[in-house]
Parts: C-alpha cells; sequence; structure tokens
C-alpha cells in the first residue's frame, strides 16, 4: 500500500501574503515626527497610492489560502460551524484590537475604557465578514457562476450608492449610503473618530471587499487546477491587466476610492493583486528562485498572529509617557530617527525597524514550528 501524497503547497502563495502583512506593518507604523512618503500614505478621498493595495491584497491572498484550505471534503454542518466560529473569532479579536488597552490615562488618572466608544467596524471585522460571506458562495457556486456573483456585488453596490445616497453625494464621506447605514446601525461613538461618522471600513463596503477575496478564490483554484502551470500563469497576469485597464476605464464615471472601496477600486487592486502573484509564481514555482523566499513566508504563516502584535505592540509603546514627546514609539521616532535621517526618510527607518521586529515575532513562531489560527 501506498503513501498518499501530501497535498500541494505553493511557496508562492506565502511570499505574496507575507509581502503584504510587512507593507501593512510599514504604512500602519509610520516613524512620527515628519510625514511619510506620499505612496506609503492611503489616499485622502478619490485617487490611489501603494498603500491603498495592502488591504485588497491580504483580503485576495485570504482568497487564495481558503482554495487550497477547501481541497480536502468536509460534510456540510461541520464546514458552517467552522466557517461561522472562525468569522466570529476574527471579528472578536478586530473589535478587542480597537478597545486595547481597555483603560485610558486623563487629568484624573487611569479609567476603563467605555465600551460604548470602542470602534465596531474595522480592518479583521470587514476580514471576518468577508471570509464568511465568501464562504458561503464558494461552497455552492461554480468558478462561473462565483464571476458573476462578482458582477453583482459589484454593480449592485453602484446602484445603492447612487438611489440611496443623499442627493448628488453617492461619492461624498457623509452622504453616501454607507455612512447612512452605518449610523442608522450605530451609534456615533462606535464608528471611525476622524471622519465625522463615515468608517472606511462601514458595513456596506463589504459587498465589493468581499469581490478581492473570490478573485484571490479563483486565482488559488487557477494555479491548482493548472494543467500548465506557466500557460496559467501568463493568462493571470493577462487577466490582472485587463482588470487594470477595465478599471482605469470605469473610473470616470465611478471613481478609483480606497476608503468608499469602489468598484474601480476592485479592478484596480484584483488586477494588479493577480499580476503580482503570477510573477510571484513564476519566480518561485517556475523557476525554482530561493532568495528572499524564507524572509517572506516567515510572515505569511503567521499573518494574524503577526498583525495583531503589530498593532498592539506600537499602542504598548505608547502607553509609556516620555516628557516632551508623548508615548515612547513617538520618543524612538522623533529624538532617534528623525536625528538620524530628518523628513520622510527617518520616518520610513523608524517604520522598517519596527516592521522587522515584528517580522522577528514571526520567526520565532516559525522556529518553533507555531503556526496561530483563529
Amino acid at each position: 500500500m501506498t503513501a498518499a501524497a501530501k497535498p500541494q503547497r505553493f511557496a508562492s502563495l506565502d511570499v505574496f501574503r507575507g509581502a503584504t502583512i510587512f507593507l501593512m506593518i510599514l504604512v500602519n507604523t509610520a516613524g512620527p515626527g515628519a510625514p511619510a512618503f506620499t505612496q506609503l500614505v492611503h489616499a485622502k478621498w478619490i485617487g490611489f497610492t501603494l498603500a491603498d493595495l495592502v488591504f485588497p491584497s491580504f483580503l485576495f491572498a485570504m482568497g487564495n489560502a481558503m482554495s487550497f484550505a477547501m481541497r480536502k471534503p468536509i460534510a456540510t454542518g461541520p464546514y458552517l460551524a467552522n466557517l461561522a466560529r472562525r468569522g466570529m473569532i476574527i471579528f472578536a479579536l478586530g473589535f478587542l484590537m480597537y478597545w486595547y488597552p481597555f483603560a485610558r490615562h486623563d487629568a484624573d488618572g487611569w479609567s476603563l475604557t467605555p465600551f460604548a466608544l470602542t470602534r465596531v467596524p474595522g480592518v479583521l471585522q470587514r476580514l471576518a465578514l468577508c471570509y464568511v460571506l465568501t464562504g458561503l458562495v464558494v461552497r455552492w457556486l461554480d468558478w462561473k457562476k462565483l464571476v458573476l456573483a462578482c458582477i453583482a456585488l459589484l454593480l449592485g453596490y453602484w446602484a445603492i450608492l447612487l438611489a440611496f445616497s443623499l442627493p448628488g453625494e453617492a461619492y461624498s464621506k457623509t452622504g453616501n449610503a454607507g455612512t447612512l447605514l452605518d449610523l442608522y446601525l450605530l451609534p456615533r461613538e462606535h464608528l471611525y473618530k476622524k471622519d465625522g461618522g463615515f468608517d472606511p471600513e462601514g458595513f456596506l463596503g463589504t459587498l465589493p471587499a468581499t469581490v478581492n477575496v473570490i478573485a484571490g478564490y479563483l486565482a488559488g483554484l487557477a494555479i491548482l487546477h493548472a494543467g500548465s502551470l506557466e500557460r496559467t500563469l501568463r493568462a493571470l497576469a493577462l487577466g490582472g491587466l485587463v482588470l487594470t485597464v477595465a478599471a482605469l476605464a470605469w473610473s470616470p464615471w465611478f471613481p478609483i476610492a480606497k476608503k468608499m472601496w469602489t468598484g474601480p477600486f476592485v479592478l484596480l487592486t484584483v488586477g494588479l493583486a493577480m499580476i503580482l502573484l503570477a510573477i510571484a509564481s513564476w519566480l518561485f514555482e517556475v523557476k525554482g528562485l530561493h532568495g528572499g523566499r524564507r524572509f517572506f513566508t516567515i510572515l505569511g504563516r503567521n499573518p494574524l498572529a503577526i498583525y495583531l502584535f503589530s498593532e498592539l505592540f506600537v499602542v504598548t509603546l505608547n502607553l509609556v509617557r516620555v516628557a516632551g514627546y508623548g508615548g515612547l514609539y513617538d520618543w524612538i521616532g522623533i529624538a532617534i530617527f528623525q536625528r538620524i535621517a530628518p523628513d520622510a526618510i527617518g520616518s520610513l527607518l523608524c517604520a522598517l525597524t519596527y516592521t522587522m521586529v515584528c517580522w522577528s515575532v514571526g520567526w520565532t513562531l516559525d522556529r518553533k514550528g507555531l503556526i496561530l489560527k483563529a
């Protein structure tokens, strides 16, 4: 009796996911004391920067991982239970991340942070909702129907914005249908604090964001079932180019805007992710490149744990107050890195150093053989 073959694992998917996490931490923890480079800052509203590619690429990578994880048959009951359990855990982790450190310091000393002031939508919360929605549709739809579902989600979202936003404000922050829905469902105190009730991870935006996950799932299926991997990767890159052109062609009517997660933004980010994944797969699977592979796979194997650490540790550092600077991370960025290299370069060096601290956490987990999953 021969041993069953182990399921094939593509290193390029871990590299792609790891590179996304690396860039995500770099963007989220720009060194204080000076503005970061423009491409490492999200577009204020309409427009696109490198930073805007990070979150949709993470969703795309999650879809890739789902296509591989779902190769083993599982009964519907356990499948749905696992889907709901994992979705709820990720959502709860996101909420607790925003609530952390659960206490605040003011003129009267320390006090518990009220539950009523904690943001409900967020990055992990959107990740959780997209994961559950994608898990439901991929369970019962074949690839052709999944493509139709993506089209329906993008056009449906556009139609909702045009039909239910305030007159003339379909693409404004506070008058669009997504903001109106969030304010109907939640008190303003539970939403993003900086934009007057607008939340960039609001609930309606989950619909188009789910397309990024489904697209990643379909790309993973294409790689898994490739008769010729090289031919499939060429088709993937070509498809990405077509979607990128389509996004630019659509943008005069429906602007590219990450914070609203518009349809052209989805097409653009999916297209770029397909091209980047095709390049990574060609380098690591076809050409057998090993340089840089382990560096990124260390991040790609524990993306959720490393992301959580990156968000919580910087908050923890700034709980240590330093006179004249604010928190300890602020002091590090200003007193050390801005003296080493002023302006945007110092900000980048600070962020790179912090990102490498987070990488070292991933390296420790990897060395111990630990893969932490929700």
